[in-house]
């Protein structure tokens, strides 16, 4: 079966084919050059660019394909991200999706983007379910029960700023140009880490949720305390600012991604509690955090359960993994049609599919 994947929800344009032995071509634009003069994603112009570039990526995507001069014909399954994300964004790949769909007669599948997150891995490696889903981005913090590769039921989820967007803004206090996550975790790496510098957030309670705005109020009183340490105003370089970083602001950095990481590692334990996971998820854009990756090795020795994190590539947003959790739709027999809505972020997503002739779905 060979799936087309579209994914449009964020400031990333992107499309993949995936069929059963893998990845058969993958096309993906960022935006990042452009939101960045902005300090973040704006999603108006968001919009604007995925109309821009969603047409001429999938031309480029079918050149790449070798499926001949009528691929249509060999595309089963039309996988399109229908949420969460920025409402704009999410209505240019769905409307998009659905003029393929009904242009070529290609069934159509709305993907939950953190189901496609948590399944990227599975184009790796495979996966012993249940698992424990752990998704962390700049968008979004879940714990995930997977019952099955299609099954998710989210167990507790952030009640305010997400894990990753706690980083950027951290970065972006200290003067790095956006997206300053990866930004503060190069600076980590040279750094040594304080426990004892910033908190642990909303882990002194019995549920499974998640708050890093005392985080990042936390990292803002720092950086007021220590004002030498933030990079002056102006147009330099990344990698420049990350040259200039003195050795109290990489300690800092490193002390306040180890406090992130701990922080989901105290939750995702406390999920362990209330079923038997054979593995761990670890996905999405924060996943390619080098503490996180660390601090999460641990938790899966000391639990004995094998963890799985998609390779960098794989962690943040792509059509690859809106592809595979369309092509494990499909096996279950999963399939919507033309009414097929966008979902914005804070909203839950529908199961609103329709199941195939004789299937349980």
């Amino acid at each position: 079966m060979l799936v087309l994947g579209i994914e449009s929800s964020c400031d990333e344009t992107a499309l993949a084919l995936v069929d059963n032995s893998g990845v058969r071509a993958s096309v993906i634009s960022s935006q990042a050059d452009i939101h960045a003069l902005f300090g973040g994603v704006v999603p108006e112009l968001a919009s604007r660019e995925h109309c821009r570039l969603i047409g001429p990526l999938l031309d480029s995507l079918l050149a790449q394909s070798g499926l001949g001069d009528d691929p249509w014909k060999h595309i089963d399954r039309i996988a399109v991200t229908r949420g969460p994300g920025l409402m704009g964004s999410l209505l240019v790949g769905v409307a998009f999706a659905k003029a393929l769909s009904l242009a070529h007669g290609i069934p159509l599948i709305g993907v939950d983007h953190l189901l496609g997150h948590l399944l990227a891995v599975e184009m790796e490696e495979p996966v012993e379910f249940p698992a424990l889903g752990v998704l962390i981005s700049g968008g979004h913090t879940h714990l995930c029960r997977m019952d099955s590769p299609v099954d998710m039921i989210v167990l507790g989820r952030t009640i305010d700023d997400a894990a990753g967007e706690a980083c950027d803004k951290f970065a972006k206090m200290a003067g790095l140009p956006y997206p300053g996550g990866a930004l503060l975790d190069a600076l980590g790496k040279r750094g040594h880490a304080d426990p004892r510098l910033f908190p642990r957030p909303y882990t002194h309670n019995d549920n499974l949720d998640f708050s890093f705005s005392g985080l990042k109020t936390a990292g803002s009183l720092w950086l007021s305390q220590h004002p030498e340490c933030r990079f002056p105003a102006g147009d330099t370089p990344a990698r420049e600012r990350l040259g200039l970083a003195g050795q109290e602001l990489c300690d800092a950095a490193a002390s306040y991604l180890l406090a992130v990481a701990e922080t989901l590692s105290i939750k995702a334990e406390r999920a362990m509690s209330l079923f038997s996971p054979r593995s761990i998820i670890v996905a999405g854009g924060v996943a390619a955090n080098s503490v996180v990756r660390s601090v999460f090795r641990v938790l899966a020795e000391k639990r004995r359960l094998p963890l799985h994190i998609p390779s960098l590539s794989l962690c943040g947003d792509n059509a690859v993994m809106i592809a595979r959790a369309g092509w494990r739709m499909a096996q279950a027999g999963r399939h919507h049609d033309l009414s097929l809505s966008a979902i914005p972020r804070g909203q839950v997503i529908p199961e609103d599919w329709t199941c195939g002739a004789a299937q349980a779905c």
